[in-house]
C-alpha cells in the first residue's frame, strides 16, 4: 500500500512538472508568433521552413505543402532574401528536404536562394545547425502553430532573434495526438536547451551569401 502511494505521488509530480515547462515554454514564446504583416521590415537572414513527412512519392505531406505555401509567400513578399528548407535527409531513400527544395521552385522560387539542411533531424537540431552552420542571427520560422512555441523557444536559447509565422489553412488528421506528443518535446527540448546538447551532425559553415544550389546533392534535378 505504501508503495503504491508513493508511486502515484511520483507520477502525479512528474506529471506536474512536465505540465508546468510546458506551460513555461508556450509563456515564453507566444509573443513571437506573429502574422506576416508584424514581421520586421529588414534584415532577416532567412525564412526557416522546418521538414515534415513527405509520401512515398515524393510529394509533400498536407502539414509540409502548407508549411511551404506560407513560406513561398513570405519569401515573394520580400520578408526574408533566402529560404533555408531544414529536415530529416538521414537515409537515401527519404529525404525530406529535395522535396522541398522542388516543391519551392515548381512555385517560381530560385534555386540559387534556397538551402537545404540535410541533417535537421528534429526541431532542435534544425535551430541548431541555423546558427552554427548558415549563421543565421534573425530568422522567421513558418510551421504549424503548435510546433512554434518550441521552436521559438529553441531559438531564443540558442540566441537567434526568431519570430514565427504559423501556418494551419487547415485541420490535419492525428493533430490531438500532436498535441500531446508536443507537451513530451517540449519538455525534452527544455532540456537540450539548458545542457547545450550537440546535433547529429556540424560541419563546415555554409555562408548564406552565396548560391543555394551549393546544399544540392550531386544527382539533384528538377
Amino acid at each position: 500500500m505504501i508503495i503504491l502511494i508513493i508511486l502515484s505521488v511520483l507520477i502525479a509530480v512528474c506529471l506536474s512538472g512536465a505540465l508546468l515547462l510546458n506551460g513555461y515554454i508556450i509563456t515564453q514564446s507566444k509573443d513571437r508568433i506573429v502574422s506576416p504583416q508584424k514581421l520586421p521590415d529588414s534584415d532577416l537572414d532567412c525564412i526557416l521552413i522546418l521538414g515534415a513527412g513527405v509520401r512515398e512519392d515524393n510529394t509533400p505531406s498536407h502539414m509540409l505543402e502548407d508549411r511551404l505555401l506560407e513560406g513561398i509567400s513570405l519569401f515573394k513578399s520580400n520578408a526574408a532574401p533566402k529560404i533555408l528548407m531544414s529536415g530529416d535527409h538521414g537515409r537515401e531513400e527519404y529525404d525530406e528536404v529535395t522535396v522541398m527544395k522542388k516543391f519551392a521552385i515548381e512555385k517560381g522560387v530560385p534555386s540559387e536562394d534556397i538551402f537545404m539542411d540535410h541533417a535537421g533531424f528534429s526541431t532542435y537540431e534544425s535551430l541548431y545547425r541555423a546558427k552554427e552552420i548558415f549563421g543565421c542571427k534573425r530568422i522567421v520560422i513558418v510551421t504549424q502553430k503548435y510546433h512554434l512555441y518550441r521552436a521559438l523557444y529553441i531559438a531564443e536559447s540558442l540566441g537567434i532573434e526568431a519570430y514565427g509565422v504559423p501556418s494551419d489553412p487547415r485541420t490535419y488528421f492525428g493533430q490531438s495526438y500532436r498535441e500531446l506528443r508536443e507537451i513530451l518535446a517540449r519538455d525534452k527540448d527544455f532540456f537540450s536547451c539548458l545542457f547545450n546538447v550537440r546535433p547529429t551532425y556540424l560541419g563546415d559553415p555554409i555562408s548564406l551569401d552565396q548560391s543555394g544550389d551549393i546544399t544540392n546533392d550531386e544527382n539533384f534535378t528538377v
